[in-house]
């Protein structure tokens, strides 16, 4: 069966579980979870069989910008899949979905413009694709912690918005975010130590900016898992850390490159 088939597939199921969730909550209606959860895993499958499709080839690693955007899509849908046997976050898979369907066709349809396969060593392939990940988790954590500070917002205020009645509570919201942060860290752990072993010098000149930046960072977050560990930290502490963590990751990126390609110019 063809990577096409099985990206409309992904796509398809992704669409139709959306669909029935956007429909449960306009007429106020209960969603069935099982119904949803099946639909998500088995469109979770097709985008798995697909992108990976994509993504490998015979002369390397395809990893365009609409590949890689499919590839953190897949890696968060899977995250929260694994949530849901813990605690019932169903209405997120709502916005999460509907981005999974636009990166698989993103994947499929759209070129790739002039970039070329990544042919390295598997050691330096592992490190760029811990990198995506961890940026796409920390990322998608930093949106985590918007809508749970604007939940904790209108939970204050009176009447409370019919939308904020459909999301978990804010217990379980919280669990979510810092399950984004635990798996982020993980993986800007990994990006790290594979960078340390296979790069031939982490340190050099046009990467010392960004290891800076991203250990850093690392530390950053690494605080903030200890705190939520050790102190209980929560709510708007936990949010700054986050929000501070990320600001740290940006600039490892845009700043390397700022500096790279204006400042040592100079």
């Amino acid at each position: 069966m063809s990577t096409l088939l099985f990206s409309l597939f992904a796509a398809t199921f992704y669409a139709i579980t959306c669909l029935y969730m956007a429909g449960c909550l306009w007429r106020r209606a209960p969603i069935n979870q099982a119904l949803a959860t099946s639909l998500t895993v088995l469109g979770f499958a097709a985008h798995g069989i697909s992108l990976f499709s994509l993504l490998l080839s015979e002369q390397g690693l395809i990893l365009s910008l609409f590949n890689a955007a499919s590839l953190i899509a897949f890696s968060i849908i899977g995250l929260v899949l694994l949530c849901l046997t813990r605690m019932s976050v169903h209405i997120l898979l709502l916005p999460l979905l509907s981005l999974g369907a636009i990166t698989v066709l993103c994947a499929q349809f759209l070129p790739h413009g002039n970039m070329q396969p990544i042919n390295e060593a598997p050691g330096i392939l592992a490190h760029i694709l811990f990198s995506i990940l961890a940026y796409g988790m920390i990322t998608i954590a930093v949106f985590q912690s918007m809508i749970l500070l604007i939940q904790d917002q209108q939970l204050r205020k009176r009447p409370v918005s019919t939308l904020i009645k459909h999301f978990p509570p804010l217990q379980s919201m919280e669990s979510l975010l810092f399950g984004f942060l635990w798996a982020g860290w993980l993986l800007l752990s990994l990006s790290l130590i594979t960078g340390w072993l296979f790069l031939d010098n982490l340190f050099a000149q046009h990467l010392v900016h960004k290891t800076l930046l991203s250990c850093i960072a690392w530390v950053v977050f690494g605080i903030l898992l200890w705190g939520r560990h050790q102190l209980g930290w929560r709510g708007h502490k936990a949010i700054r850390w986050t929000m501070a963590g990320f600001l740290l990751l940006m600039l490892a990126y845009f700043g390397s490159k700022l500096v790279r390609e204006f400042i040592l110019v100079i």
